[in-house]
């Protein structure tokens, strides 16, 4: 119904006008009387041998949404009722910014892909905590970033503001300076910074009575030698784990008109790439610290692919806009069959 009917009409409209109706549709929807259980009974599938402990925590299945979707925290309930085993929000800054003018998200249909040029557009940390005092359920993961007009010199201080601000209310922290849509935002990628960032953002967590897992989000664009840096950064730091992969600048391959819009590509274009990398680091590091992946994830086959790659985890984005909530299910059933 979704890929017939659902896709076929928000698709004839803009792709970030659509994305905020879809988020009053939800919420509306989801107030209901009994529309949340049938909802709930749609989607759901609940199975002990579905849970994931992942750097501590524990997943109801592994199944996630990416930061992106639901930068502000406006929708986590909603679509934990879709059937998620978690949900990350941001990347959320330590004041609220606009981001890049529009237009700034642009549907690759052919390619089954999507190029945005957002620019962390969010309300700020403060707005993302007022929503999530509420929250009592979701696993809630906390994508962090710095503010456009904050310079790389100063970026860890915006770190620490986001940091300190979301600690007690959500459950793990992604550090996000692999997006290509901040200016120089990448060359926090670089080993020095990197380091000393994630070492900074580390020893605030080990001030604290619990500590809260921290994970690295990497771009795809990421040479073998930066790979190797990154294993050597998360051993020296200590931190939980890494994403991968962020979205791609590359534009091999693609056959859509509108390819050369300036930007982040995500979607199916990206999923070799992002199970090279996962591969690439589960490999080279012996295990050494868990993966969750992310990138061209359309069918339960892409998930499997990253899960056997040396992912404990995956997330999905564009995936979920072309493919529907259906999908969730889709990947949770097929890992079951697995286990058969």
């Amino acid at each position: 119904m979704y890929k017939s009917l659902i896709r076929p009409l928000f698709f004839k409209f803009d792709p970030e006008q659509i994305h905020y109706f879809t988020f009053d549709l939800l919420r509306n929807l989801f107030k209901i009387p009994g529309l949340s259980w049938l909802i709930k009974k749609q989607f759901h599938i609940e199975d002990r041998r579905l849970e994931r402990e992942v750097f501590g925590l524990k997943f109801k299945n592994p199944v996630g949404l990416a930061a992106g979707f639901d930068k502000d925290a406006k929708l986590y309930k909603e679509l934990d009722q879709l059937g998620f085993g978690f949900v990350e929000i941001g990347t959320v800054t330590p004041k609220p910014q606009p981001g890049n003018e529009k237009k700034r998200l642009f549907r690759l249909k052919e390619d089954e892909a999507i190029i945005n040029r957002m620019g962390f557009n969010n309300e700020g940390v403060e707005a993302a905590v007022a929503r999530l005092r509420f929250n009592k359920n979701v696993l809630i993961g906390g994508n962090i970033g710095k503010n456009k007009i904050t310079p790389n010199e100063e970026a860890v201080n915006d770190y620490l503001i986001c940091f300190n601000a979301l600690f007690e209310f959500v459950d793990y922290f992604v550090v996000n300076v692999s997006s290509p849509n901040t200016p120089n935002l990448r060359e926090l990628q670089d080993k020095k910074p990197l380091t000393d960032l994630l070492n900074t953002l580390q020893s605030r967590n080990m001030q604290m009575k619990v500590q809260k897992p921290i994970l690295l989000k990497i771009a795809p664009d990421l040479s073998d030698s930066q790979l190797l840096d990154i294993i050597d950064i998360i051993k020296e730091t200590g931190i939980a784990g890494v994403i991968a992969t962020n979205t791609t600048i590359s534009r091999e391959g693609l056959k859509s008109d509108n390819q050369n819009e300036i930007g982040g590509l995500s979607g199916k274009p990206l999923k070799n790439r992002s199970t090279e990398v996962i591969k690439f680091l589960s490999e080279k590091s012996d295990k050494a610290f868990p993966i969750i992946g992310v990138g061209g994830i359309h069918s339960a086959e892409d998930a499997l692919e990253k899960l056997n790659a040396g992912a404990s985890l995956v997330q999905l984005y564009t995936g979920f806009i072309y493919e529907g909530p259906g999908l969730i299910k889709e990947i949770n059933k097929k890992i079951l069959e697995q286990k058969k």
